[in-house]
């Protein structure tokens, strides 16, 4: 019974499992069952659960950071919503219409290692937005469901309980699954957002005929701020903080591959889906904007000042307040639930969010167990993290937007970044400088707010610090393992396997011709140096090739008339950890040569024994230089740059992936 149980706890755990490529992990990484796919609109919602619930907690955090200028700043908010946020996000949706988001299109402009670091710290900041939604959104939640006069005594006070109930919920339908996203979505935003104009029709009703609270609300403007340069100075430095009305982009992108698209779109050029992408990432900006421009102008004339604080009835709830006040509590309880619901949504469109970008990354860097490409460990890895971070601050609304702000504004300036990088690179002048404001706007922003509100830096930087160390500890672990995602032997390559007649093949290690101490950092130099060291140049010929079969067939005894077939391994980007290896054959001066381009020397050579192996039926022997030099640094040098130490890793290797030693390729080093 006590093995049993661990047993069914892995099968449950790793259920569903399968290693797919990099790009289709995750929720929304294929159509759902039978490859269905669903209208853009339909596909807006499962975004807009994130985006649209927002107007939740919105307008009270903008009435509380800005007073009586929150219409005025979410003017600027809607600004750049419009004219920054939507066209860079339409450029990464024609870019990277496989869900990727901006951080692939950084991965692709910059080079080796310094691109899988910049990746991995977009990660920690996207992990921040994607947590710190799922938290701010359940204690939002929660805040509607304490404040709700109908809501039994026995619950009052217990929002720190109610969140961590949310959170437990929302882990639970993840990890018995989450099929009918889109299902749910559609009707629950469109419920929400017809609930959302009824209120702000009925807001706007009540200041026509009520023109007094616009006079209070402008005389008290002109008090505090009489000159008009300085309300639009005061919106400008409050904008930062308002930054979470900018929330959704990132989702919006990440949902692409469930958009129906056209009739002769291919993956390779999905025209059709980038096109509803476009359509609803507009529609939602439009409509978001018109939402908070309208929700922050009647909460901030007809809800006094002091409710917005720490503790009062609109505070995290203003417009659910407008609607308890002015439409009865009938119907503020039916917008309470729907806004609960929403906002405990939008946390599965962050959990969503989460699961799409660590199996992208992580596992293909080697830099996560294989595990974490299964779901539930995951869920359950993210549902710890957000445990922790609702009791560091409380499940308190306020507190967190800070950190919310600063995970928003990371990854929307990094995709302004990469859009400028992007269009300089096609020549599109006009757009580099569009993009290049646009940057430099959201870089300000970005500052001005870590500057105020330091906590969502620091939240940042210990995902970061996470995310780097337990990736390095994991890349090193994996770095001793069989790491391909398959192997592929051309014609050529087949036949000379062939040639063995059942004997095994003598597969001697070959340093590539021309091959030197280079690193190439651009996908250019690569191409350029796989051409080069993949054909001999004129002063490496016969000779080298026949110098070597004679010092190998004479210190290891190998007869005159066994076949030695030299295997040469190319690195092209040691930052790379699972690929598909491609090994192709050729006749160099009369030698039977096996070539492969890969990030690694001894993991390539390990891989390519076992499947000459599996085709032959017979373990092959590898022949192996010793490296020269301190172990400690050739080992260095193996884990950064793929060379190094290849006769002793590539037998841990093999030794790794078949601990029989009557099966396992023979390594001889010498």
């Amino acid at each position: 019974m006590s093995t049993a149980t661990p047993g069914r706890v892995r099968r449950f755990l790793l259920a569903g499992y399968e290693r797919r490529p990099a790009r289709e992990q995750g929720p929304h990484g294929v159509p759902d069952e039978g490859g269905r796919r669903h209208r853009w609109w339909q596909v807006m919602c499962l975004s807009g659960v994130d985006y649209f619930s927002t107007l939740g907690y919105q307008p009270g955090i903008a009435a509380l950071a800005a007073g009586a200028v929150a219409p005025v700043a979410t003017l600027v908010l809607v600004a750049l919503t419009l004219g920054g946020a939507l066209p860079v996000y339409r450029r990464v949706a024609r870019d990277s219409p496989h869900g990727e988001g901006s951080i692939a299109i950084l991965e692709h402009l910059l080079p080796w290692w310094a691109g899988k670091l910049f990746v991995l710290v977009l990660l920690g900041f996207a992990a921040t937005d994607f947590v710190i939604t799922m938290t701010l959104s359940a204690a939002d939640a929660a805040a509607h469901a304490v404040e709700n006069p109908l809501m039994p005594d026995v619950m009052r006070g217990q929002h720190m309980a109610i969140t961590l109930f949310l959170l437990v919920a929302l882990a639970a339908v993840f990890l018995k699954g989450f099929r009918e996203a889109i299902s749910i979505a559609v009707p629950l935003v469109g419920a929400y957002l017809l609930l959302n104009v009824v209120v702000v029709a009925d807001a706007l009703w009540h200041v026509a005929t009520a023109p007094h609270v616009v006079t209070e609300w402008r005389n008290l403007l002109n008090l505090e701020h009489p000159d008009p340069v300085a309300i639009v100075l005061v919106s400008l430095v409050v904008f930062p903080k308002l930054a979470l009305g900018l929330s959704g982009f990132e989702t919006g992108v990440a949902v692409m591959p469930e958009i129906q698209g056209r009739p002769g779109d291919t993956e390779a050029k999905p025209v059709g889906r980038i096109v509803g992408a476009k359509k609803l990432l507009t529609t939602s900006a439009v409509i978001m904007s018109a939402m908070l421009v309208l929700s922050s102008f009647v909460t901030t004339v007809l809800v006094p000042a002091d409710d917005f604080e720490a503790g009062g009835p609109a505070n995290g709830r203003a417009l659910a307040f407008v609607a308890h006040e002015y439409l009865g509590s009938g119907f503020g309880s039916v917008y309470d639930v729907v806004t609960i619901l929403i906002l405990w949504f939008a946390g599965a469109s962050a959990m969503a969010g989460l699961l799409n970008l660590v199996p992208r990354y992580l596992p293909r860097y080697g830099m996560a167990p294989e595990w974490t490409r299964a779901r539930r460990p995951l869920v359950l890895v993210f549902l710890l993290v957000a445990v922790v971070i609702t009791l560091i601050f409380r499940a308190n609304v306020d507190a967190q937007g800070g950190a919310y702000a600063t995970g928003v504004l990371v990854l929307i300036t990094s995709a302004a970044v990469a859009c400028t990088v992007s269009a300089r690179r096609a020549g599109e002048r006009r757009a580099t400088v569009m993009f290049g404001i646009v940057a430099a706007v959201f870089v300000y922003t970005t500052i001005a707010n870590i500057a105020e509100r330091p906590d969502g830096l620091r939240i940042g930087l210990v995902f970061v610090l996470a995310i780097v160390v337990l990736s390095a500890v994991s890349r090193i672990g994996r770095s001793f393992r069989v790491r391909d995602a398959g192997v592929e032997l051309d014609d050529v390559a087949l036949r000379i396997l062939a040639d063995s007649e059942g004997e095994p093949v003598q597969l001697v290690a070959h340093e590539p011709p021309g091959a030197d101490d280079d690193i190439p950092l651009t996908p250019k130099a690569r191409e350029a140096a796989l051409a080069r060291r993949g054909r001999p140049s004129f002063r490496v010929g016969r000779a080298e090739y026949t110098a070597k079969a004679a010092e190998v067939r004479r210190l290891r005894r190998v007869p005159d008339d066994v076949p030695l077939v030299f295997l040469e391994v190319t690195v092209l980007d040691s930052s790379e950890f699972e690929e598909r290896l491609e090994v192709r054959g050729e006749y160099r001066y009369g030698f039977p040569t096996l070539t492969v381009a890969s990030s690694n020397v001894a993991g390539t050579i390990a891989s390519v024994a076992l499947a000459v192996r599996d085709r032959t039926h017979v373990p092959p022997e590898l022949y192996v230089d010793w490296e020269e030099g301190n172990p400690v640094s050739r080992m260095s040098r193996y884990l950064l740059f793929g060379t190094g130490e290849v006769g002793p890793i590539t037998r841990e290797i093999l030794r790794s992936a078949d601990p029989d030693p009557r099966t396992r390729p023979v390594v001889h080093v010498g």
